[in-house]
């Protein structure tokens, strides 16, 4: 291990130890309350551009493997951990944590009081900051960071959405198999816009019996559309993803269009709010936004509480409820978790149906959109 320099834009200046890859990085500092799935975190594509502060104090235990990645690539900026486990013990492990983020140029920062960071971070929000292998003097760190662009200036979608369409072809995971269900052919396909979408969204979608077609952010609305009236595709699904969905201006006016079509649409997170915003209600920024895996959400017309995993900084606002019903509330804060659009086959919920914190109750969302797609 060698040592890192950490500058946070309030002004903090701390040395820790590093591992994973070396250098100098910039971006925004959150953190996850997440007890597991930390290499299902750090595989996210809505973490791009940010350095994830665990508050499990034990990270790299269980080790890593191919099966259990989010994404082909890991497009966060950094992870800070209390305590790093080099050595790790998990029969389904295939290499140790260290040489994941090393593989895909990601920081690794330890032996850091990150319960320290954390109350930091919630009085007084989530910040930029950067860290550096190189770089020990703190004025040198400070003109670097205020000579960086923000977070919320930058569109991470053009880095982490797919630059092909592709079909998907793995289902559920398989507990008795240890592998991916594989893909049925199915007479119902969707179109998923990948805005930054999650391995295990997909998996979800093929498993309630949908063909899945992903294709880049750069999609057309009237090429959708005439895949619709031509009956080649039935729904359409908007995926999660990073940054400021405020910046997505093109992306905007594209959704508009498949929603003043009439299409079967339903969201996750990023996706959720793309909704919002084309629906003319513009999102606003948390102050520390939600990330984990004990979030309990509740249904305001069953009353039942689902336990949701979490991952996102900005929300939308109540003027929703002039367009749409609210279908899910968070009970820690009361933001809104899920709507239904009025005289609309359209739904969207912020939180993460398919991550499974422990619970799985929040999957039966999936099934719902399949019942709408024609």
């Amino acid at each position: 291990m060698q040592k890192v320099w950490i500058y946070l834009e309030n002004g903090t200046f701390l040395e820790a130890n590093s591992f994973g890859a070396t250098g100098t990085s910039v971006g925004e500092i959150v953190f996850n309350t997440s007890l597991t799935g930390y290499q299902e975190i750090i595989s996210d594509p809505s973490y791009a551009g940010q350095f994830i502060t665990f508050t499990m104090p034990e990270i790299g235990n269980v080790g890593v493997n191919d099966d259990d990645m989010e994404s082909r690539n890991c497009h966060c900026k950094g992870v800070l951990v209390r305590n790093y486990h080099h050595e790790h013990s998990n029969y389904r492990a295939q290499n140790d944590l260290d040489a994941l983020l090393k593989e895909h140029g990601v920081l690794g920062i330890c032996d850091i009081d990150t319960r320290y960071l954390t109350k930091m971070i919630r009085d007084e929000g989530a910040m930029m900051m950067i860290a550096s292998t190189e770089i020990s003097c703190k004025d040198e760190l400070a003109k670097q960071l205020a000579a960086s662009p923000r977070i919320e200036d930058i569109n991470y979608i053009e880095q982490v959405s797919t630059k092909e369409t592709y079909i998907h072809k793995s289902g559920a995971w398989n507990h008795e198999a240890k592998a991916y269900n594989k893909a049925v052919m199915s007479d119902k396909k969707i179109v998923v816009i990948d805005f930054g979408v999650k391995r295990n969204i997909l998996n979800e979608l093929v498993n309630v019996g949908l063909e899945v077609e992903v294709i880049p952010s750069t999609f057309k609305g009237e090429d959708i559309i005439a895949r619709f009236e031509n009956k080649e595709i039935g729904g359409v699904f908007l995926s999660n993803g990073p940054g400021d969905p405020l910046t997505l201006v093109n992306e905007k006016k594209e959704v508009q269009k498949l929603i003043n079509a009439n299409i079967p649409m339903f969201a996750i997170c990023l996706g959720h709010q793309m909704l919002s915003i084309a629906h003319g209600h513009d999102t606003f920024k948390l102050p520390f936004g939600q990330h984990g895996g004990n979030h309990p959400v509740a249904n305001p017309e069953t009353k039942i509480v689902e336990i949701t995993a979490q991952n996102h900084n900005y929300n939308v606002p109540d003027s929703i409820v002039e367009i749409a019903e609210i279908t899910h509330r968070n009970l820690f804060d009361n933001t809104i978790e899920g709507v239904k659009y009025k005289n609309k086959e359209i739904f969207s919920v912020q939180h993460h149906p398919e991550a499974s914190p422990g619970p799985h109750e929040s999957k039966y969302i999936f099934k719902e959109f399949a019942k709408i797609v024609k």
